[in-house]
This record gives structure tokens, sequence and C-alpha cells, in this order.
């Protein structure tokens, strides 16, 4: 069995936050020195028990983490998703040894090297060569080490003209770059990296993907924080599903992402706050019925303080992994009958027999008045198409991508297929 590298047992994070209470519209000068007088008696308590000072009237637990355990052994190569605030970068910082645990244990056997945020790691007034042999030495590296691997990394980076420039003249995306290569090509045991890659371009975006599968090949272990669930298909092979700080899921990619995803799955409209000063979108609503023969129906409803020149909605269909898979416009679609000063009404589009494959996608909405944008709603319903969920995030082996289009295949003579000289 492969050795366990990381073992996190009943891990939990707990932070103190403070609120300020609202104030009253007249305060008299009894409550003023009341509440003076138990702030600083709070304060000098706090000062002297050595706990952190927080701000504000009142103050309020919030376990960023709670209960977590799991382990990872050497070579795997994991994805932790989950939603804004579920623990995914406090998670990272406890096994980055960033951030003491409140409750629980971690165990780590070997090198850790981690890429949480811009500028973690790097001292802003040294230049880009002094601080590739600070995050070297901080790693346990020794200076023949670190110069082995210079040239590797300077070349990955890019940033050869700004090498003797402190770093804190770099943009951010030149910072993530020469971060990810020290990390990535000091030969840590374990490496970690959160979201912060999506700071970079798209080109070296495809590097990093690609450095960390040859860093995962050489038997290292990859633990990868995205939102990018393609990059997470396609790089990892197990992940962790965080929800509430707790684990929601741990286990095969597919799995975990199809838990994600299907959280929305419970209905197939949505209604949203009428904004009275502008226009905006109302409700959204999708024939469920008609999704089984693949046919998309949805209804944008709209309301507006004004009456609109001429009311205009779009659409686009995203996959589970995020890509945009179809969309529609009806600024662009010549059957679209334009309807001028409406102040509310209902945009329909129809699309009968799309040519993808069954599975789970999302919607997103736009409204507009011709040419002026209005209002956006971005992945506000989750749905499955077709009735085959046997299909859903496991396509067969021949089918590649969402397109759902079929191709005669036969075979021809090598010659004849040629063309003629």
């Amino acid at each position: 069995m492969r050795d366990v590298v990381i073992r996190a047992e009943h891990l939990g994070k707990r932070y103190i936050i403070g609120h300020n209470a609202p104030r009253e519209r007249y305060t008299s000068l009894r409550d003023v020195v009341a509440r003076t007088t138990t702030r600083f008696l709070r304060t000098a308590f706090d000062v002297a028990r050595g706990h952190q000072l927080i701000s504000g009237d009142e103050i309020e637990e919030f376990w960023a983490l709670k209960d977590v355990s799991f382990e990872l052994k050497r070579g795997d190569v994991v994805g932790v998703i989950g939603r804004n605030g579920a623990g995914k970068s406090t998670l990272l910082k406890v096994l980055s040894r960033i951030t003491e645990p409140t409750s629980g244990r971690v165990e780590i056997k070997g090198r850790i090297a981690s890429l949480l945020e811009v500028g973690t790691g790097f001292h802003p007034e040294l230049t880009g060569r002094e601080n590739i042999f600070l995050n070297g030495a901080i790693l346990g590296m020794r200076r023949a080490e670190i110069e082995r691997k210079f040239d590797e990394i300077v070349a990955f980076a890019e940033v050869e003209k700004f090498l003797d420039t402190p770093v804190k003249r770099y943009s951010s995306g030149m910072y993530v770059r020469l971060a990810f290569a020290v990390a990535a090509h000091l030969e840590p045991e374990i490496l970690v990296v959160d979201e912060v890659l999506a700071v970079g371009d798209a080109e070296f975006q495809r590097k990093c993907l690609g450095k960390m599968k040859d860093v995962a090949g050489q038997g290292r272990t990859v633990i990868f924080v995205s939102h990018n669930l393609a990059a997470v298909k396609a790089l990892c092979t197990r992940s962790i599903l965080l929800r509430a700080g707790r684990v929601a899921c741990d286990g095969s990619v597919d799995a975990v992402i199809k838990q994600y995803v299907s959280a929305s799955d419970a209905a197939h409209s949505i209604s949203f706050d009428e904004n009275k000063t502008r226009p905006a979108i109302s409700a959204i609503e999708v024939n469920s019925e008609a999704l089984i023969e693949r046919d998309l129906i949805v209804d944008i409803h709209f309301a507006s303080p004004r009456p609109l020149h001429t009311a205009v909605g779009g659409i686009v269909l995203r996959a589970d992994t995020g890509e945009p898979v179809w969309g529609s416009n009806s600024r662009f679609h010549p059957s679209l009958k334009l309807v001028k000063g409406l102040t509310h009404g209902v945009l329909r589009c129809e699309a009968r027999q799309l040519p993808i494959r069954p599975g789970r996608y999302s919607l997103s909405a736009w409204l507009g008045d011709w040419h002026e944008d209005h209002d956006a709603r971005i992945d506000v319903l989750s749905f499955v198409i077709g009735e085959d969920d046997a299909h859903v995030l496991r396509p067969p082996v021949s089918a590649v991508g969402h397109l759902d289009w079929p191709a005669e295949w036969g075979t021809a003579d090598a010659a004849s297929a040629l063309p003629a000289a």
C-alpha cells in the first residue's frame, strides 16, 4: 500500500468575528458610558489572556472548518471543490502550516510547497532572483539544488527581463508565474495550489496544468482547489467536496462533481426580487417535460420602471464542467417579433431537439433594451437534459465532448482517396 503523506483527523478551525450593533437614532450619555466601559473591560480581559482583539459590540464564533477528516497517499491528485465560503482556502492554509487548527490534528510527511494567493512567500523588496533562493531555503532546499533548477524556473515563468527587479513592481500575472514555477520546480513531496492560477492568462494556465500532471506522474502529491470543474476533471483522480466547513463528499471526481452540481436541481423555475430602479429579470422558467425530449423552452419574465424601446433577451447553456455549450440571443434571431414600449412581459426561447448528449447543464439568462445591457443571471438553474441519467458525467468511451451528432464511417482505398495530380 502506498504511504500516507497527509492525515487529517477531526480538523476544525474557529474564528471569532465581531459585529456592530445597530445604533439608536438618539443615544443617552449613560448608554455611551456603559458601552465604552464594557468594551474597555473586554479588551483588557482579552489582552490579559492573550486572546485576539476583536472589534465590534457583539462577537460570534464562526467555524470555517468542522470535523474534517481524510487521508492522502503518495501520488494522489486531489481536487477540492465547493462554493465560496465552504472552507477550501482555510483548509489549504492549515495544511500549509500558515494557520493553526483550533481542534483536531494534521500529520504531514514530506516537504510541502503552496501557492495560495498572489505574493505568498515572496518578499516585495527582494528581486525575482533573490526570492527564488528565499523560497528554496524555506522549503529546505540546499543552494546547490536551487541553482540546478534555477534556469528551468526562469524559463517556465518567462520573467528573464525582470529577474533582477524587485517583485513589488511585478504585475499579478508575473507574480503568479514566478511563484508557481518556484513551487513546482523545487521538487516538494506535496504541491498545494489554490484558485490563484486564474490570475494567469489562458496559455500559462495550460502550462501549469501540464506541469502539475508531470509532478503527479513523478509520484508526488498534488492538492488543487479550483472552481474550474473541467480542470479538476482533467487533472485529478479524486475529489473532496466541502460544504459549510465539512466534508460533504469524498470519492471519484465524477461522483463528487455530480453531487456538487446537482444541489440546485430541485426546481425548474426561479424568481427574483424586482428592481424598481432599472429593467430587470423577475423570473426564469424552464419546461421540465420538454427537457426529456431534449427540447429547451425557456421563459424570461421581465419588468421595467419605464417603457423599453425593444426588449431583447439571451440564454447560455453550460455543461456541468463550466464550458458554454450553446446559446441564443433574440436580438439576432430572425423569427422574433419585436414589441416596443413594454414595461413588463415574457421573452420565450424554444430550441427543439438540441443535438447534445444527455447530462446536466446550467442556464444563464440576460435582458437588454436593444443594444443596452440591463440584467444578467449567471448559472441560476441546473437541470438534466434527456431522460437517460446514466451518461451524466460519464459518457461512453466513443463520446467526446457534448455534441451529439451522427457520423458515417467506412473504409476507403488509400490511392483513390488522394486528390488527382
